[in-house]
């Protein structure tokens, strides 16, 4: 679990497919009766966050993550897939993912994954995750130089700093977006605004202090992976 800090926004002109599940939950401990509705397919877009399943499921998974917190990019890689493969369908229990945002790499990161209609947002974060090693281990070799762009100027130029440096563009030009139409969600300060202050909110309502977190409902759990949350699910349809 990586510990949280709180990213301050300057005002603007200041200074694929499923994930790869690695540790499966066993089918024959959920129900075998089919779903009401295709809920793996039913994606919106919530106040804070992005939610697959059913919108009235009665166990609401929820996860406040952060892109630059190597813990939620380990979870993505072993146990999301499962969450959604194995669990979402079965129409009780909905998935839903949230930003706890640490830097401004975190929030460029976050504004390139929600760019465009609330129904690609888990396939553009899926994008994104799975590239996790490779796009944090160039940041991790960032030069001065490079800091210096991410951190100074007006807010479109850093955004579009750290994109460029850290390959965004060429992860969400794979997904079907062209440069113009990522450098309109990446230069949307009031996006980055709201993103920026539900993050701060949520923090502070409940008590958030890393990620990743996971709540049912607004109940957090005792787990920070998937080893520990994989019994919490399968718990429900003992």
């Amino acid at each position: 679990m990586v510990a949280l800090s709180r990213l301050t926004l300057p005002l603007l002109g200041a200074a694929a497919s499923l994930l790869a599940v690695t540790a499966t939950a066993q089918s024959s401990e959920l129900p075998s009766s089919q779903p009401k509705g295709n809920w793996a397919a039913q994606i919106a877009e919530t106040d804070g966050g992005h939610v697959i399943g059913n919108p009235e499921a009665e166990a609401p998974l929820v996860e406040y993550m952060s892109y630059t917190c190597s813990h939620c990019a380990h979870f993505a890689q072993t146990g999301e897939g499962a969450i959604k493969l194995l669990y979402v369908p079965t129409g009780k229990v909905s998935y839903e993912v949230r930003h706890l945002i640490r830097d401004q790499v975190d929030l460029t990161a976050a504004l390139a994954v929600r760019c465009g209609a609330p129904d690609k947002f888990f396939a553009n974060h899926e994008a994104m995750i799975f590239k996790f090693d490779e796009w944090m281990g160039t940041a991790d070799r960032a030069t001065p130089a490079q800091k210096a762009r991410w951190n100074f100027g007006t807010f479109p130029s850093r955004a579009q700093a750290i994109a460029s440096d850290l390959g965004f563009y060429e992860i969400m030009e794979r997904r079907g977006y062209s440069r113009a139409e990522l450098d309109r969600c990446l230069t949307d300060y009031d996006e980055a605004r709201a993103i920026v202050d539900r993050s701060n909110a949520d923090a502070d309502r409940l008590g958030l202090r890393g990620t990743p977190t996971f709540l049912m409902g607004e109940t957090r759990l005792d787990a920070h992976n998937w080893d520990t949350l994989q019994p919490v699910l399968d718990s429900l349809f003992e």
